[in-house]
């Protein structure tokens, strides 16, 4: 028997018993749609969570330290490059050496330090931070009121929400509408007051020596009026642990302010136009798929290093085990209807008996009956995981409008929580066939083994 001829004989079959067949098939259909509902909520929240690192600017990112810093001995990383007391110093030429790397996009030192701030004559305390221009595009200022910085040199701060709320004397109150700060601060004056170093000659060395080994330093007050261009939510870089900035600063005017940093208070080579040495570095790599390899070259020249790729490791085992367990909740109810795919064509073959004898009466192998009832299965699967994707699809949509609705109105921003890969669409009616024809193995097992003369003499 042609193939043709099998799939035209199952349809009409079908038709036939077009309500039993109907609700097996809608039976399929539900179990693929909460095969798809489920996955696609697991691999929405993945995509959701790699979205906001990405986003961050810090998903890309690789943190950079010496091994001849003190907070970092005890720490295994010799077995990379160098030991720390044979490590080179993170200064100007190790910065550009690693810049020049391949997949390397930029890198910049990481500036941070604690001062006091002046705004209409009142003092505050508080932690600052500088930022490259690349930084405009991470999540933390994507929403920012005013504007990102005009330069990487121009004087200009942005500063975080709660602290300006603090410089206005003001605070959302609860219940009520959040307040504005940005519209009381953009254009105003900030006063920065912080330490510098300056080099001296050392009184052993001799005069005018211009030698770092022969400087000593003294440390100067300076201040340095910052006109306020904007307010965002965030610091970027309060994912990793460090401590939260509230200030910001463009880069190339923190690095021209030579603030006395007390984790290097030995080095003077940054205010004698020399290279001068960094407490870290930030290396941005142009995908996350680099990490690896780039941090395995920093390694080799002698520096640490850190990733969010290394502390998402077990973020991305917990999703491999969600997707796992969702996708076996979700298979359940497909077995579930299996059970119906092989009582409908049990039923179906105790009511085409006589039909199953006529046609090996007149030539049909045990393979074209078989080949027939493998046919109505893989038809009802294949309509079934159609129709069970559609309504997965749609059942996703619903608990991603469901719970962006909750989010606004506990007052946090939409969130996409639901994805459909085009593999998932495609695997999931691929599945519920393989089902069904697994479903209709004894069905069809069955039919093949009826006596051609019994089954005629069946009424």
């Amino acid at each position: 028997m042609k193939a043709y001829d099998v799939g035209e004989l199952a349809v009409r079959n079908l038709r036939e018993s077009v309500l039993r067949n109907s609700l097996t098939t809608v039976g399929i259909s539900v179990g693929v749609a909460s095969l798809v509902a489920m996955l696609s909520l697991g691999i929405g929240l993945q995509h959701l969570a790699n979205r906001r690192l990405a986003k961050s600017g810090l998903f890309d990112t690789i943190r950079v330290s010496s091994r001849r810093d003190p907070r970092n001995f005890g720490r295994e990383g010799g077995e990379n490059g160098p030991e720390a007391a044979e490590s080179p110093p993170l200064d100007e030429s190790a910065r550009q050496r690693i810049a020049e790397l391949a997949n390397v996009s930029e890198a910049y030192p990481e500036i941070r330090f604690a001062t006091e701030l002046r705004f209409e004559d009142k003092p505050h305390l508080s932690v600052v931070s500088a930022l490259p221009s690349s930084a405009r595009t991470t999540d933390a200022f994507e929403g920012i009121e005013g504007r990102f910085f005009s330069s990487d040199t121009a004087p200009e701060a942005i500063l975080e929400k709660s602290f300006a709320e603090r410089l206005l004397g003001t605070s959302p109150q609860p219940g009520g509408k959040d307040s504005n700060p940005a519209q009381g601060l953009l254009g105003k004056q900030l006063t920065m007051r912080y330490a510098e170093r300056t080099a001296i000659p050392s009184p052993a060395s001799p005069a005018r020596s211009s030698n770092p080994a022969d400087m000593g330093y003294s440390v100067s007050s300076r201040e340095e009026n910052l006109t306020i261009v904007g307010i965002c939510d965030l610091d970027p870089d309060s994912m990793r642990g460090q401590a939260r900035a509230r200030v910001f600063l463009p880069l190339k005017l923190a690095e021209g302010l030579h603030v006395m940093d007390p984790s290097n208070l030995r080095d003077t080579t940054n205010v004698l136009g020399g290279s001068p040495t960094y407490a870290a570095l930030d290396v941005r790599v142009g995908s996350p798929k680099h990490i690896p390899e780039v941090e395995s070259a920093i390694k080799q020249m002698g520096f640490d290093t850190f990733s969010l790729i290394d502390a998402t490791k077990n973020l991305r085992q917990f999703f491999a085990v969600l997707d796992l367990f969702l996708g076996i909740f979700g298979s359940l109810a497909l077995t579930v209807a299996s059970i119906g795919i092989i009582n409908t064509l049990v039923m179906a073959i105790l009511e085409r008996r006589r039909e199953i004898g006529i046609m090996k009466a007149i030539g049909a192998t045990d393979g074209d009956v078989k080949g027939l009832f493998f046919a109505e299965a893989g038809a009802m699967g294949g309509f079934g995981g159609a129709l069970g994707v559609a309504l997965g699809w749609a059942l996703g949509h619903a608990i991603n409008a469901g719970t962006n609705l909750y989010l606004k109105r506990q007052h946090f921003p939409p969130a996409e929580i639901w994805f459909v890969p085009w593999w998932l669409v495609g695997g999931a009616i691929v599945f519920a066939i393989l089902v069904s024809l697994v479903s209709g193995l004894y069905p069809a097992r069955r039919a093949a083994r009826l006596d051609p003369v019994e089954a005629l003499r069946y009424e």
